[in-house]
């Protein structure tokens, strides 16, 4: 199996995502991840999705995409052709005996400490997957509390836009 990112540009209105998300659940993927915010202009939005499954699959799931009404252009992201990111909260358990390999960690991965108590600390990351991966793995030797993850974002690298690849 290979690990996909695409992006879909639709129309800003309601049950679109719905619709969208429904495409997966019909065609039996299971999304990893999924991303979606307003765009440059509030008449679109964008829907980050990373996925696992086969080429084929991946080409039958973008040709049933291109069926529904409020989609304008959908997009394969590769990684070498584009800056992707996340962000990531961490919640750790505070203890004198931790507090400094801890906050090595942070600093090895540049995690920001966003707030701080006796018993915990939250810290802030962004990176690609396999970074934050990297920080969450180094962090399970400690108390994890709570892990909360934005999902993948991500823009092709030069002067194309998912706008130009007008797909309808």
């Amino acid at each position: 199996m290979e690990r996909y990112t695409i992006a879909i540009l639709v129309r800003n209105k309601f049950g679109v995502l719905n619709r969208v998300t429904s495409m997966f659940r019909r065609l039996q993927f299971n999304i990893s991840c999924l991303t979606v915010s307003e765009t440059e202009s509030a008449e679109y939005s964008r829907i980050t999705v990373l996925f696992d499954g086969d080429e084929n699959g991946k080409t039958q799931l973008i040709n049933q995409f291109y069926k529904l009404p409020d989609v304008i252009s959908i997009k394969e992201i590769k990684q070498d052709e584009s800056v992707c990111c996340e962000l990531l909260l961490i919640k750790v358990e505070n203890s004198p005996e931790t507090r400094e390999e801890i906050r090595s960690a942070a600093e090895a991965f540049d995690a920001k400490t966003v707030d701080y108590s006796r018993d915990s600390i939250v810290m802030q990351m962004t990176g690609d997957s396999r970074r934050i991966d990297a920080f969450i793995n180094i962090l399970r030797d400690f108390n994890i509390l709570e892990i909360c993850r934005t999902g993948i974002v991500s823009l092709e690298r030069g002067k194309e836009t998912i706008r130009q690849v007008i797909n309808i």
